[in-house]
């Protein structure tokens, strides 16, 4: 698997545990970010002007992918729905009229849930993420 071959250079970096951890949050954080499409240049840009570790926050960014990014995005949404209080998930759509603009308004009302869960998700995956890779790279480093 490329991503735990990517995890396993994070362990050599020649970097601070609290930079490499800090890094990796930042990148999952603003990989699971409701921001779409721009997760890649956020990453890069974030870690540029906060001089992280670009490799390390780009393979936290890259946790959500296209093999990762449907589970994710809608476990994301479902948290928002019950955390928000909406009584259903999947909205009701008119398959005989389905277009592009009916599609869109019908998922309309999933726009605060998708954002709420998808922020909070990322944020608590990011802090999870931040105690794991410090504490991998300081027993790697004590071993």
């Amino acid at each position: 698997m490329v991503l735990r071959e990517k995890l396993r250079e994070v362990l050599v970096i020649k970097d601070s545990p609290r930079r490499l951890a800090t890094s990796f949050a930042i990148g999952v954080f603003i990989g699971m970010s409701p921001i779409l499409g721009l997760h890649t240049a956020l990453g890069l840009a974030v870690a540029w002007l906060f001089r992280l570790n670009k490799f390390v926050t780009m393979i936290g960014v890259f946790i959500t992918n296209p093999w990762t990014i449907i589970p994710i995005y809608t476990f994301s949404t479902w948290i928002g729905v019950k955390l928000l209080g909406l009584n259903r998930m999947v909205p009701p759509i008119n398959w005989a009229e389905l277009s592009i603009a009916s599609f869109l308004k019908d998922l309309k009302p999933f726009l605060w849930p998708f954002v709420f869960g998808t922020t909070l998700v990322g944020l608590l995956s990011a802090v999870i993420g931040y105690v794991i890779i410090y504490h991998a790279v300081v027993r790697n480093r004590n071993d």
